[in-house]
């Protein structure tokens, strides 16, 4: 739904794009594109709690002396910046997979704004694999990399408030006296940042969307920029929240498990190595 909000012609809001495609492609259309990510995610997350944390760390250690020691705003602000710079290498090529699985069944205009839009006669990919081997070989490594401008002008900010809102309320949430958080503090914590993160990055998300959507058929945008300069032209300013209910509502259970999955996971781990090395 994100992506036909954002990237799509024809859907007037959130309840319109549901009906319109389930009416159109029935149950499927709502999986469409997600055997890719699906692969990836676990990747991708991975790479992504890595880099903050082992950043912290650093950061602890190199100003402090002490890498066990709590994170300051700033340690925490820039370890963000870095898992949100290392996570488009990974997730760009992903997300143009899904997003050109996504549209390849949308309707097109041919020359200008003004024109009907025409349906495609037969789909352009058939799968994520000749997807990404198809844009490969027309577009080289760019091509794959579509939109990463966009994404980092996402990314960068949006893990900033994503793990800052985090770290602030899961130390306020949790009881008083407690070392760690406890499982509640974590899904809650994570929900509402998941839930502020997506609410800010929802802006450059559009425009991501767009530039990677753009493509499949035609080749609409140059650039960044210019994708933000036509959006504005043609739709104004409301364009750029395209999308922010899906994002949000999206966000609150997405992240809540995101961060209780690595929470558990870091706490499982340090309480094997306990017991190994007494």
């Amino acid at each position: 739904l994100q992506t036909r909000l954002q990237a799509g012609q024809g859907y007037g809001n959130t309840l319109n794009c549901v009906l319109t495609v389930y009416r159109n492609e029935s149950v499927a259309g709502f999986f469409k594109g997600m055997s890719f990510p699906l692969a990836s995610i676990a990747v991708y997350s991975s790479v992504v709690f890595g880099v903050f944390s082992n950043t912290q760390r650093l950061l602890s250690q190199l100003r402090h002396g002490d890498p066990s020691r709590a994170p300051g705003l700033i340690d925490v602000a820039l370890a963000s910046m870095v898992a949100g710079f290392v996570s488009v290498g990974i997730g760009t090529p992903v997300e143009l997979v899904k997003i050109r699985l996504q549209m390849q069944t949308q309707p097109y205009i041919k020359a200008n704004i003004k024109l009907k839009p025409t349906v495609p006669d037969s789909p352009a990919y058939r799968g994520p694999i000749h997807c990404f081997r198809t844009v490969l070989q027309k577009e080289g490594i760019a091509g794959i990399y579509r939109g990463a401008g966009a994404m980092l002008l996402r990314d960068v900010p949006g893990y900033c408030f994503y793990f800052i809102p985090y770290t602030f309320f899961c130390g306020w949430i949790a009881p008083d006296g407690s070392i760690s958080p406890n499982p509640s503090s974590i899904w809650l914590a994570g929900g509402i940042a998941g839930v502020i993160s997506w609410g800010i990055a929802t802006p450059m998300d559009v425009v991501k969307s767009r530039l990677q959507a753009d493509g499949v058929y035609l080749n609409k945008y140059k650039g960044t920029l210019d994708c933000i300069l036509q959006s504005y032209q043609n739709e104004g300013l409301k364009v750029f929240f395209r999308g922010i209910t899906v994002n949000t509502v999206r966000g609150f259970p997405v992240s809540s498990a995101m961060f209780l999955g690595y929470e558990l996971s870091l706490k499982a781990m340090k309480r094997d190595q306990t017991e190994t090395n007494p």
